[in-house]
């Protein structure tokens, strides 16, 4: 994402990262924390990436919901913009089985959705990541997932870092002008944010960010479906490049 950003706004990014593997919806307090009580400048955009380990270990979404509210109001109360990638559709995990499968994209989605109302009435963005990564997945799982079958590779990681990198842009101003504009033919559009935000969690690589004040049919939000660009994996040094063709070459024989 930082690197993506680099690009397209022609000058250096600082990143700092305190994501904790493992972490729940609970854990944001303490990051946000951390972001905010350095004594570098508050960041210009926060991406909150969360709700796979709440869905997997039985956290009540109101819950989940009500942590991630709190992080982004305070991250936007403190001046930085905030793009959240919600919760994936873990039905596309190739581990799990039915008819765990269902229950699972259906807990993904419903807290997805849930993510998006919370995250947009905080003045923050969403992208839905829902199973954006299941075709891509099934077609190349030794390359696009890690080791425990469950989280994504480098590579993997870098295609969800690429849903995620237009609204990022996006938030910062620097995407053009042309691109904001409700495109008819993507089917994008105003829509009550509970309904944005159901839509939402049914296609992957949806935007929802908020656009209008409360009217009698609640908030209102715009949902974009920005186009994704293809990515290319990232280069390695001639020896990591070398040990990673001869570790691939054995999983495959």
């Amino acid at each position: 994402l930082a690197s993506g950003l680099a690009a397209v706004a022609e000058r250096p990014v600082r990143l700092s990262n305190v994501a904790q593997p493992g972490a729940q919806s609970d854990d944001l307090d303490r990051q946000v924390a951390l972001v905010l009580g350095t004594a570098s400048p508050v960041p210009d955009v926060c991406v909150i990436m969360i709700g796979a380990n709440d869905v997997t270990r039985r956290m009540p979404p109101t819950r989940s919901v009500r942590h991630l509210s709190a992080a982004v109001r305070r991250l936007r109360t403190a001046g930085a913009e905030v793009v959240v990638g919600t919760c994936p559709d873990l039905g596309t995990i190739e581990p799990v089985r039915q008819p765990l499968r269902w229950l699972a994209r259906r807990a993904s989605r419903q807290l997805a959705a849930a993510q998006t109302i919370g995250t947009v009435e905080q003045g923050g963005r969403t992208v839905s990541l829902g199973d954006l990564l299941g075709p891509e997945f099934a077609a190349n799982p030794r390359e696009l997932f890690g080791p425990d079958n469950f989280h994504p590779s480098a590579e993997g990681y870098a295609t969800a870092a690429m849903a995620v990198l237009p609204t990022v842009c996006a938030a910062l101003g620097l995407w053009p002008a042309e691109e904001e504009r409700p495109d008819v033919s993507r089917r994008e559009g105003f829509l009550p944010v509970a309904r944005a935000a159901a839509e939402a969690a049914a296609e992957a690589g949806t935007e929802v960010t908020a656009a209008m004040p409360t009217g009698p049919r609640g908030p209102w939000a715009l949902l974009k479906r920005r186009r994704r660009q293809p990515v290319e994996p990232p280069a390695l040094p001639p020896d990591s490049a070398s040990k990673e063709a001869r570790s691939r070459a054995g999983t495959t024989e």
